[in-house]
């Protein structure tokens, strides 16, 4: 299995415009950018209580 170039991308990207609309884009971008954000501060918090509890 290969890696994604730029036309599979693109690909994917049309289907995703097609399923679920230009309109709910950006709000399923800001969606998965809290996620990301959100896993972020939740692993790092668990990387700072770890470095507490050895100390």
């Amino acid at each position: 299995m290969g890696s994604l170039g730029l036309p599979e991308i693109l690909i994917i990207v049309l289907i995703i415009i097609l399923i679920f609309g230009a309109s709910r884009l950006p709000e399923i971008g800001r969606g998965l950018g809290r996620g990301i954000r959100n896993f972020k501060d939740a692993t790092r918090e668990g990387r700072d209580d770890n470095h507490d509890a050895r100390s």
